[in-house]
Order: structure tokens, then sequence, then C-alpha cells
């Protein structure tokens, strides 16, 4: 009987043995195409770098700034927009409501 066992562990091993080979094959497999995706990916970003740089960007001047101050100041009424009133309500509950007195709650 002590026969058996040893062959039935010989051949268990055997098994395991294959199964890492190949998962270690697999697993040099996958890093190198995971390599080659990464280095495409790298390529493409390298290429679309310039194209954002090439585009002008410009700095605010004065006059772009008040006009942007003064359209975010506007009333939406006046710039042909409908106002939100459960927006209007929103904000006028997050205000603080005075209550005239200076009291302190301690609980």
């Amino acid at each position: 009987m002590p026969r058996n066992r040893v062959e039935e562990l010989e051949s268990t091993v055997r098994e395991l043995e294959s199964t890492v080979e190949g998962l270690t094959e697999e697993l040099v497999e996958s890093k190198e195409r995971i390599r080659v995706l990464e280095d495409l990916l790298d390529a493409e970003q390298q290429s679309r770098v310039p194209e954002r740089r090439t585009t002008e960007a410009r700095e605010a001047g004065p006059d772009d700034v008040a006009a942007a101050t003064a359209e975010a100041d506007a009333d939406p009424a006046d710039l042909g927009l409908e106002a939100d009133p459960e927006a209007e309500a929103v904000e006028e509950q997050d205000e603080p409501q005075e209550s005239g007195t200076d009291e302190i709650i301690v609980a």
C-alpha cells in the first residue's frame, strides 16, 4: 500500500509541476503583450502632445475679465435665460436668517 501512495504523490507532483510550467509561460507571454501595449500607448501619447502644444492659447485681457464678470453677475432674465425658481429657493434657504438676538444655545 505504501507503494501506491508514493506513486500518487509523484503523479500529483508531476501534475503540479506541469501546471506551474504552463502558468509561468502564460505569465511571460502576458507580460510581453502588456509591454507591447504600453509601448504603443506611450508612442500614441507622444504623438498627441505636439498637437496640443501647437494650438495657441491666449491670456485673458482686462476686457475679457470684465465681460465675464458682468455676464456672471447678470440676472438670467437680462441674458434671455429663464430663472430657475428652485435654484432661487435653495439660495434663499442657504442665507442665514438674522433673528436680531445673540443667544447661545447650550445642549
